[in-house]
């Protein structure tokens, strides 16, 4: 077996090797590499380091272009090697800024920044395809819209799009089809066995492009959300006043609001025990007073007595101490009062703090 310090002295660049003590002979110097060759060996240095290095994410012709470079680099003696290293390294410390390459680049980092009904028409004009996975673009959009888009394409490409899509997901998803639909899709996973990884691929390219088609929203929220928004910010005689009128007009939406509705009354059922004393720490001591005081309906004294009994017997002591000393506390007083608890949960919920219990969960718990 040849030795290793042979085959490096027979690499292209290499001089011969030197001999102890004669001084006259050249040392060794560096090969003159390509940019090309020079990524090559940094690439291969790094992941011999073991280095996390996000290649997936080039654009398939560069990653092509890599890996037969790097077929093609052999033995790199160790002088090219450091010369290399501290090129790059010196290119690194130079850099003051970095933009990302093309339209495609410029869309991905700006995303979220610029309006987007721009950002979906230069994508549009543009021809552009995000880089990176648009599998992880297609998670990132609400069940309901991923359940539409499945039924809307053929079977095999909904198995596919069940196969890629996070467990909890998948599940959500085959929640919101029809029972048929839902069963010819889960048996067609089972053929896609085979499917290689170019078509996968493909395909959520494909459905990732169908996004970019539709018409930019201007809302963020749908009707029933907003307007629900809007009825738990209102006195509840104005509350129950329009939601009968739209149970008139229209019982469907009129079931969507109520689904976004959440106040006062709410917070026994959709409310874990363990976010009471976060939702409390948020609200001042007069105010929640004020709220548990003026409670009358059955509906908000059950939260009432749901508060007191998750935090600590000592402070609930004290509120129902003050409480009582509190006396009569006008209608209008006591609703601002539950509207701002209710704004504190809001918010808590809105910042990831807590979690609301969904209306199905807790009508099964109730």
């Amino acid at each position: 077996m040849q030795d290793t310090n042979a085959l490096i002295q027979m690499a292209d660049g290499a001089s011969s090797p030197l001999v102890a003590g004669d001084d006259s002979i050249s040392r060794l110097v560096p090969r003159d590499l390509t940019n090309r060759q020079k990524a090559a060996v940094v690439v291969r240095l790094l992941l011999n380091e073991g280095a996390e290095l996000p290649l997936e994410e080039l654009p398939d012709d560069l990653q092509e272009t890599l890996t037969h470079q790097l077929g093609q680099m052999g033995l790199v003696d160790r002088v090219t090697l450091g010369a290399v290293a501290q090129e790059f390294s010196d290119a690194l410390d130079n850099v003051g800024l970095a933009f990302p390459h093309g339209l495609a680049g410029a869309l991905d980092a700006v995303n979220g920044k610029i309006a987007p009904t721009t950002a979906a028409r230069l994508r549009k004009v543009a021809g552009v395809r995000q880089i990176g996975d648009p599998w992880q673009r297609l998670r990132d959009i609400p069940v309901e819209d991923l359940a539409a888009m499945a039924q809307a394409e053929s079977t095999e490409v909904a198995a596919v799009m069940l196969s890629k899509m996070d467990t909890a997901q998948a599940a959500q998803m085959l929640g919101h089809m029809p029972g048929p639909v839902a069963r010819r899709i889960t048996y067609a996973v089972s053929k896609t066995a085979n499917v290689t990884p170019e078509a996968v691929e493909r395909i959520g390219w494909s459905l990732a492009a169908q996004l970019d088609q539709r018409p930019a929203q201007a809302f963020n929220e749908g009707p029933g959300a907003r307007v629900g928004a809007i009825l738990n910010q209102s006195a509840a005689a104005t509350r129950d006043n329009l939601l009968n009128a739209l149970d008139e007009d229209d019982a469907d939406f009129a079931d969507l609001v109520r689904q976004s509705i959440f106040t006062f009354a709410h917070i026994a059922n959709r409310i874990t025990a363990r976010d009471v004393p976060a939702i409390l720490r948020e609200v001042e001591q007069p105010v929640l007073v004020t709220a548990l005081t003026g409670a009358v309906t059955d509906d908000d004294k059950a939260s009432v007595d749901f508060l007191l009994a998750n935090i600590s017997s000592r402070m609930a002591d004290n509120l129902r101490q003050e409480i009582s000393e509190r006396g009569r506390v006008k209608q209008a007083e006591a609703e601002d009062a539950m509207t701002q608890i209710v704004g504190a949960i809001r918010a808590l919920v809105d910042a990831g703090t807590i979690a609301l219990i969904d209306d199905d969960e807790a009508e099964n718990t109730a």
